[in-house]
């Protein structure tokens, strides 16, 4: 599993609030909507993290 990082992100409350009850529709954390919803974008313009090699460290 590829290793998570905490950074502060500023958003608009309206945009919040949304994403929220989107969360909340999907049975998802918010946390977890923003990142499916990022990956979602990532991969409609074919630009997905690619997968690390079992070998690499995570380091």
């Amino acid at each position: 599993m590829s290793k998570k990082k905490a950074f502060a992100l500023r958003i608009n409350e309206d945009m919040l609030k949304a994403i929220e009850k989107w969360a909340s529709d999907e049975f998802r954390s918010t946390n977890g909507q923003i990142e499916w919803m990022l990956m979602q974008y990532l991969k409609e313009k074919n630009r997905q993290p690619k997968p690390k090699k079992n070998n690499e460290s995570d380091t």
